[in-house]
């Protein structure tokens, strides 16, 4: 979830940069350019001291340095436990030849489908289309170059500070609450802002200044529900779900799927909105009652259980338990190896 708000961080520093510049004429939006080469520059810099993990160490065979940097980091000398559950998670991860080949198999439908589908429909929200366009979306509902662009400063805020709550009670609440409360949020808002957009905007009509403040706010919303929900646990659940054999193979999957949409839904985004117009927005309130229904039914809770503990989880499942092999034939297509 830390990954989720540094996320969000970057982009409303970004918003803030470009709304910081647009006064600056005439190269103003160079220099917003330009300063993106600053994050780069300190990632660049902070890679050359970052230090290895002990995992990472202790898999590649240097067992001395990995235990120096867990003692390190632990700021004791006594982690023999840890270190020696390390050694056995490493023996056992090396012995996995085919994380991809292993993931395709039936005991691992469920962990497949989740990484497919909770990394489309986080994109499916329609979230990056707000983020990405909403100077372009503010500016087509007839707000100035200055008040869409501190929308997109408001809109990058409140993404921050949902994503905080999240953070906050996401092990309080569980994983389904926050992906229920944010869904219903969610096409609320979508439904929303569609029926204002139908009635009072389009044709020779403009936005009132009271409506105009009404969409964003109502968009607002819709970002902070998808702070809390999608966009935080859309990262946070395939994490916890994969096991030792499968997970790089799963967490590759995941990111893949993501920024597969993400690049799909930016390219067709504008195209949409020419054609649909206010129908946008009901087009992703579909999306998110299909995938708050997907969550209800498909998803187990994941709160407060360990990731070698998940595959009962879905055993116990009423549709994946139908799915997954029981626990015999399970254990016999796994290879154990000799520690």
């Amino acid at each position: 979830m830390l990954f989720q708000l540094a996320t969000t961080l970057g982009i409303f520093t970004a918003n803030m940069v470009n709304y910081g510049t647009q006064n600056i004429t005439p190269w103003g939006w160079r220099l917003s350019l330009g300063l993106a080469a600053v994050p780069a520059l300190l990632m660049t810099i902070g890679g050359i001291f970052l230090p290895e993990t002990p995992n990472s160490l202790i898999e590649r065979g240097h067992l001395e340095k990995g235990r120096a940097i867990l003692e390190k980091t632990r700021g004791t000398k006594h982690v023999d436990a840890e270190y020696e559950d390390m050694l056995d998670a490493s023996a056992l991860a090396n012995a996995i030849e085919h994380p991809f080949r292993n993931i395709l198999e039936r005991r691992n439908r469920p962990q497949l489908v989740m990484a497919i589908c909770l990394s489309m429909f986080q994109i499916l929200t329609g979230i990056n289309s707000i983020l990405f366009y909403a100077p372009v979306l503010f500016g087509t509902l007839g707000f100035g170059s200055n008040a869409s662009l501190y929308s997109s400063v408001l809109t990058g805020a409140v993404l921050v500070l949902s994503t905080v709550v999240s953070i906050a009670t996401v092990d309080r609440w569980g994983r389904r609450p926050l992906f229920f409360g944010g869904g219903i949020l969610m096409i609320s808002c979508q439904v929303a802002v569609g029926i204002i957009l139908s009635v009072k905007f389009g044709g020779n009509k403009q936005l009132s200044k009271g409506f105009s403040a009404l969409v964003v706010t109502v968009i607002c919303l819709f970002v902070a529900g998808f702070g809390w929900s999608w966009g935080s646990l859309g990262w946070t659940v395939p994490s916890e779900i994969f096991p030792l054999e499968t997970r790089s193979a799963g967490q590759a999957i995941t990111v893949s799927v993501n920024l597969l949409f993400t690049f799909a839904i930016a390219q067709a985004f504008l195209s949409l909105l020419c054609t649909f117009k206010y129908g946008i927005f009901l087009f992703f309130a579909g999306w998110i009652c299909i995938m708050t229904v997907f969550v209800y039914f498909f998803l187990p809770e994941t709160k407060g259980v360990p990731i070698e503990e998940m595959i009962f989880q879905w055993r116990k499942h009423w549709f994946w338990k139908n799915i997954v092999p029981p626990v015999d034939e399970g254990a016999q297509t796994l290879k154990q190896p000799d520690l």
